[in-house]
């Protein structure tokens, strides 16, 4: 067999650190990203001196719309976050405030809470809600998914009794997947884990963004 050439053997080394740096899907039904979820990439660099970004000539520019606004509004503890843009709210809970440590019981607190997104879901008039479960990246990843699926199950169970019989459901738990925040740190875990409540913005809906 000849001897690989240097070109040759780079390709090979590209290609395998490629193979090698590809996450393997955790979740049987591999899972579509949750909408909502904050990403922490950052946004690529654009160079404004482009001649790409000039108008050819005769061309002219499309008409305007609006953009979806995002507002962010967060307690003074980040343990209960909402999330508004034009087409969905999202409400995040730590799962401190909602659950004992490494547990699916919700404590005696997590029921107000969970009312008064039932109660935005009904001013929304939204029929169709999802309620998605994390943690952070401790123990095992098939022990998070079970933990975070019951986590959600539980909260769900709650918004259900609130609300009409109209009202489908989607309930997923995503373990790890998904951090909104750096798990390297205690704080970081903290916001990881958490239960997500997430309904589309309705025209007729009375909600004024804040939580």
């Amino acid at each position: 067999m000849a001897a690989l050439t240097p070109r040759v053997t780079a390709a090979l080394a590209v290609v395998v650190a490629l193979a090698l740096a590809t996450p393997a899907a955790h979740a049987d039904d591999d899972p579509s990203e949750p909408p909502g979820t904050v990403t922490t990439s950052p946004p690529p660099e654009v160079d404004a001196n482009s001649p790409g970004l000039k108008l050819a000539a005769g061309a002219t520019l499309a008409p305007a719309k609006v953009l979806d606004i995002k507002s962010v509004v967060e307690d003074l503890g980040g343990e209960e976050r909402r999330e508004d843009t034009n087409e969905n709210v999202t409400f995040a809970l730590q799962a401190e405030v909602l659950f004992p440590k490494d547990s699916a019981k919700l404590n005696p607190q997590a029921r107000s809470r969970i009312e008064a997104i039932a109660a935005e879901i009904k001013a929304q008039s939204a029929t169709k809600v999802r309620v998605f479960g994390f943690t952070d990246d401790l123990g095992s990843y098939a022990h998070g998914l079970t933990l975070s699926k019951k986590r959600a199950e539980a909260v769900h169970d709650v918004l259900a009794g609130d609300l009409d019989g109209d009202v489908t459901f989607e309930v997923r738990g995503y373990s790890e997947d998904y951090p909104i925040a750096d798990n390297s740190s205690e704080e970081g875990r903290k916001k990881n884990r958490r239960v997500e409540v997430s309904f589309p913005r309705t025209a007729s809906g009375t909600g004024d963004g804040q939580s």
